[in-house]
């Protein structure tokens, strides 16, 4: 074992666990030098043009956003039901890719939170087997199948001597709130808010539980990627994966959308805001839900479901889509 990263700690020494699977450095890690390099970084190279992108054109309206839902997480703040308008605007169809990533990188040379920092969060099962060496040692309570990596970011996702080729279609993964915004500034995009997400992710069905309806398998169908099995032990991969899946994988809901359940979280605009609304500085609200997210523990694969993240976390299930 190496050195233990600068993950949370709680008054017993141990690495504090972030609501559901979403994880979340320690808000003193974050530096402004490493904005300042963030900064930097998008406004180098060739901007590439927002009409490449590919966005889906959605008029906005008048939606019921959250719910009164049973399954709901209370704490998560997901209801009450309440009607919400959204202006009209557009939205990627996918998440974005590691194919589109690389294109960013190589025309930037930006890197990203988890290089900058040299480690990222790996799921147990899917580390490498040449990156056993680098875990270093950082327990996260009652989340112990996370592992702290060093070297792992989103050109190596399982960590050292792992690789995307194969993967160029799957979701980004291993990027943070800020490395969002730095791709979203070169591209001429920009993350959407909560309320868009949801208006977008619902595709047209109010109140349905899921993208697609209100069973998670119509017909014996899996709609999405999340965990098959015994959590976090098993997974049976009856939806055909175990890790990440290609952002086309399963059908796309009434709009077009692709990915909206499962596969990785996505990163929005909106900051995280406690219950009485006060906006807690350098949290982000999360949507959508991974390939990590179980019923016995997580299912926050649900339309209305959300979590958050803090602006420089970055794990093997965390991505995001542009809006404009």
């Amino acid at each position: 074992m190496n050195d233990a990263p600068a993950v949370p700690i709680d008054d017993g020494g141990r690495a504090v666990a972030s609501p559901c699977c979403a994880l979340k450095r320690t808000p003193a890690a974050a530096s402004a030098a490493a904005d300042a390099a963030a900064d930097a970084a998008a406004r180098t190279g060739s901007p590439r043009t927002a009409d490449t992108v590919g966005l889906l054109a959605l008029s906005g309206g008048t939606f019921l956003m959250g719910t009164d839902d049973p399954d709901g997480v209370p704490e998560d703040m997901e209801g009450p039901a309440r009607p919400v308008r959204v202006d009209s605007f557009e939205i990627a169809a996918t998440p974005v890719t590691n194919r589109e990533f690389a294109r960013f990188v190589e025309s930037t040379g930006y890197r990203t939170d988890a290089e900058r920092f040299g480690w990222s969060f790996v799921f147990h099962l899917l580390l490498a087997p040449s990156a056993r060496q680098h875990v270093l040692d950082a327990a996260v309570p009652q989340a112990a199948w996370w592992l702290a990596v060093q070297g792992a970011d989103w050109a190596a996702p399982d960590g050292p001597g792992s690789t995307v080729q194969g993967r160029e279609q799957h979701p980004v993964v291993h990027v943070s709130y800020r490395d969002a915004q730095a791709y979203c500034e070169w591209s001429g995009t920009r993350l959407a808010t909560e309320a868009e997400w949801e208006y977008a992710a619902r595709g047209g069905l109010p109140q349905a539980r899921f993208a697609w309806g209100d069973e998670l398998t119509p017909d014996g169908q899996h709609r999405c990627n999340i965990w098959q099995g015994t959590f976090p032990t098993v997974n049976s991969a009856d939806d055909g994966f175990v890790g990440t899946s290609p952002v086309t994988a399963f059908p796309p809901n009434g709009f077009g959308l692709y990915d909206v359940a499962g596969n990785a979280w996505e990163i929005t605009a909106e900051p995280w805001r406690d219950p009485w609304g006060r906006t807690l500085p350098g949290e982000r609200v999360i949507r959508g839900g991974s390939y990590l997210c179980h019923d016995s523990y997580c299912n926050r694969y649900r339309v209305a479901a959300r979590s958050r993240t803090t602006e420089d976390s970055s794990s093997g299930n965390t991505g995001f889509r542009v809006a404009r």
